[in-house]
């Protein structure tokens, strides 16, 4: 038996020292054909608008495709449960955002977990949303908005970008502290959501920056406020909300995830590559654009914000008394 072993023992080494190496390989020839990138919401919203600048950066770097593949509904559910249920082999991402955070409380029923069964990849910029209101609304402040909106109750409506997302619960947390009666009205992104407020079928939205910003240069709506504690860099002459309603505040990021276990080494990449896009000159231009702060983590500390932001929005969502069956 001991001589079986000797002689077979060269064989197993070999084929160990096969295992072995092929796990580098994995990120060696990383991504040999396109890649997607599932994004929850529509086309021209502040999630896609900012994944085509990021999946074309990549696509030169890596000399690949990466393609944004839109997976509109359910708040960004839809997205996140397909990319979920691929293959974890690095050919399948997702673009994460606070949507993903808030609906593991928000939503009662989801065939998920989203912290157990994904990998954290990279964290893209921080952002905050901006309040804007229709061009008809005869209000150009924060306090007179809020005047007005107590002196008509359930006649003034706010779109979202679906349940779920930080447009939705930024202003769910925003009737709840100032007691404003408003009607919500959600859409499968807020590039659909747009039209309608400008035409005012629709009075206001709490957008991500990136939209809310384009909008509101092109005079299409009034920003009134930002819905971080402090005025944002990119736009210190908008008000902060939290001016005149101390405490609010509601700070998003984005980043990308992929299925659980897709291999280290390609995770790995990925980082690796964000981070040196978030040292491009250029493509930090375009992020300031549209109102976004470069924010590079290791996958760890993206992980840790994702699970920290889900604490931070269970405790909204249960302030603002809302759900989603």
């Amino acid at each position: 038996m001991i001589g079986l072993l000797r002689k077979a023992l060269p064989a197993l080494v070999f084929i160990l020292s096969l295992a072995t190496s092929a796990t580098p390989s994995l990120a060696a020839d990383y991504p040999n054909r396109p890649v997607r990138w599932l994004i929850g919401f529509a086309a021209g919203g502040p999630v896609d608008i900012v994944a085509r600048i990021m999946s074309q950066w990549l696509s030169d770097h890596f000399g690949q495709q990466f393609v944004v593949e839109n997976r509109t509904g359910s708040g960004g559910n839809i997205a996140a449960a397909a990319a979920i249920s691929s293959p974890p082999d690095g050919y399948t991402l997702l673009f994460v955002a606070p949507n993903n955070a808030i609906s593991t409380s928000l939503y009662k029923k989801l065939p998920y977990d989203f912290l157990r069964d994904t990998t954290p990849v990279a964290s893209i910029m921080q952002l905050t949303n901006m309040l804007v209101v229709s061009n008809a609304m005869p209000v150009k402040t924060v306090q007179e908005f809020i005047d007005y909106c107590k002196a008509n109750p359930g006649k003034i409506s706010y779109a979202s970008s679906g349940n779920g997302t930080s447009v939705h619960m930024s202003a769910e947390l925003f009737k709840a502290m100032t007691k404003c009666d408003m009607v919500h009205v959600p859409y499968r992104g807020s590039a659909i959501a747009f039209p309608d407020i400008i035409s005012d079928k629709v009075q206001l939205i709490f957008d991500n920056l990136p939209s809310a910003l384009e909008q509101a240069k092109g005079g299409n709506v009034r920003a009134l406020g930002v819905t971080s504690p402090q005025r944002w860099p990119t736009v210190p002459d908008v008000p902060a909300i939290a001016e005149t309603v101390p405490g609010f505040e509601s700070v998003g990021f984005y980043g990308i995830s992929a299925p659980k276990g897709t291999p280290p080494e390609i995770v790995a990449s990925l980082n690796k590559a964000i981070g040196e896009a978030l040292k491009d000159p250029k493509l930090v231009a375009r992020l300031a654009e549209v109102g976004g702060l470069p924010k590079p983590m290791t996958p760890a500390e993206f992980g840790k914000l994702v699970a920290d932001e889900t604490e931070k929005w269970r405790k909204v969502v249960e302030f603002a008394g809302v759900s989603v069956d």
